[in-house]
């Protein structure tokens, strides 16, 4: 059976056999019991770019556009690792990079395959010129 984004939601509930951990674990093993039992680590307890895919889609179609924009970022900052998603967050702080500086980190997310968040690093980055929020360099 396919997914219906109008059908399906909430996905944990309605489609379970859809959603799963990076590790392949299907959402019904995700449990305490697992967790003790060594069976279940911190990284498995993580949405995966398919879900988050799929939650953009029901999203959309129940006309949240910008809710739907931000879980297909989600998914595309699922492969990115920690240590740069708070870089770059930092480095979106007014005042807390210059433009050339910004434009490197979205360079960075795009090596990640992120180009819609390097997108909106890169939207910033005008919003910050135009408003004098940018770090002095």
């Amino acid at each position: 059976m396919s997914f219906d984004p109008t059908r399906d939601y909430p996905l944990g509930t309605q489609r379970p056999d859809l959603v799963s951990t990076p590790g392949g674990l299907l959402l019904a093993d995700v449990t305490l019991e697992a967790l003790r039992a060594g069976r279940l680590s911190a990284d498995e307890i993580r949405a995966t770019p398919e879900t988050l895919r799929m939650q953009g889609a029901v999203a959309l179609a129940a006309g949240r556009t910008q809710l739907a924009e931000n879980f297909e970022r989600a998914a595309e900052l699922a492969a990115v690792p920690d240590d740069l998603l708070l870089a770059v967050y930092t480095a979106l702080r007014p005042g807390r990079a210059t433009e050339a500086e910004l434009e490197d980190w979205a360079g960075r997310l795009e090596g990640y395959g992120a180009t819609k968040t390097a997108a909106f690093v890169r939207e910033a980055a005008a919003a910050y010129l135009d408003r004098g929020l940018l770090a002095r360099g």
